[in-house]
């Protein structure tokens, strides 16, 4: 897989989760911070107010029109609301909570008797994220991201975001926003694919409009640089092969210095600095979710011997191998 990919397959635990709410007349919902979370809105019809609760947000409410997505990375307190003035009520929606549905459909208020259409129906929901596998490239991310209709701009300084910033994004929306209106045979299974789909070009949508403001370093800038990123798909592919910051140069096309300077200065760290924290995420992941023995994840990591896979794991970790594993397993 892509390095964006792989970001995605391991910042996640459990699955994603969606609610469809409808809303009419004057409403008011407090969303809670929600650690080792990150959740999203997306409205689907009318419009209404986000209201952010977190002051380093340094936003004031923000007008939201179908169509509109917003993507809080952090786990930030936000409210939504009809108008700015409207007291909010807390709302029992939890994207880390264990036992929350995969989707749901819900009614903020009452149906009309004439069985009007709802004023605003909004998508929202949320993936809960193993701080012990977050991905560097989150940290880039602000708290709150707001993606506008047009796609035009987006929330932070600088020039307008590129036109197609957002392509595809629209479509996953409204496939999404269909299947939990009217689940079908099989949607238990699309549901949590679109989930991460709609996560996938949320980042995109952000690394272009970074680009787009001519952000020289970065995860952004990274990805889009042809060296750097050859060289971060390369470990990333194969993990195993005994890298040095010479031969991650010659994949890159680059001397070693320039190389190590180069990918140091948008990276925000040297190249084997990388590479052995994407070794032992690689390798919690594998002690987590599959069989795999000690020394065959060892190998498939890069290392020659249980012993020094271990040394190095703990050191990352903070528990050896086989009591993460224990931990980390249903009944553990």
């Amino acid at each position: 897989m892509d390095v964006l990919s792989d970001v995605i397959s391991v910042m996640r635990t459990g699955r994603p989760n969606a609610a469809r709410v409808q809303r009419r007349g004057v409403w008011g919902q407090r969303f809670p911070a929600v650690p080792g979370a990150a959740g999203f809105q997306v409205i689907l019809r009318g419009s209404c107010w986000l209201i952010p609760q977190k002051d380093d947000t340094g936003a004031a409410p923000v007008p939201l029109s179908a169509g509109d997505v917003v993507f809080f990375s952090q786990g930030h307190p936000y409210g939504l609301a009809d108008s700015p003035a409207t007291p909010l009520a807390v709302t029992a929606c939890d994207p880390a909570a264990e036992d929350l549905a995969l989707f749901v459909n819900d009614s903020a208020e009452p149906d009309t008797p004439d069985g009007g259409e709802p004023a605003t129906v909004t998508l929202c929901g949320g993936y809960r994220l193993d701080p012990r596998r977050t991905h560097p490239l989150l940290h880039d991310l602000p708290g709150l991201i707001h993606i506008p209709t047009r796609a035009t701009s987006m929330t932070g300084d600088g020039p307008e975001a590129a036109a197609d910033a957002t392509a595809g994004l629209g479509a996953i929306v409204a496939i999404l926003g269909r299947e939990i209106a009217t689940p079908r045979p099989g949607t238990d299974a699309v549901v949590p694919a679109l989930l991460d789909m709609l996560l996938l070009y949320i980042l995109r949508a952000w690394f272009d409009g970074q680009l787009a403001r001519g952000a020289a370093t970065g995860w952004a800038a990274a990805l889009s640089d042809p060296a750097v990123s050859t060289a971060l798909h390369a470990a990333h592919q194969d993990p195993a092969r005994p890298w040095t910051v010479e031969s991650l140069g010659r994949e890159a096309g680059m001397s070693r210095a320039a190389f190590a300077a180069r990918f140091t200065a948008l990276v925000g760290q040297p190249p084997l600095a990388y590479l052995t924290w994407w070794r032992m995420t690689t390798a919690a992941r594998l002690l987590r979710d599959s069989d795999a023995g000690l020394a065959e994840i060892a190998a498939r990591v890069g290392y020659s011997s249980e012993y020094a896979f271990g040394t190095a794991f703990k050191r990352v970790y903070g528990t050896a191998p086989g009591l993460y594993r224990r931990r980390s397993s249903p009944s553990g």
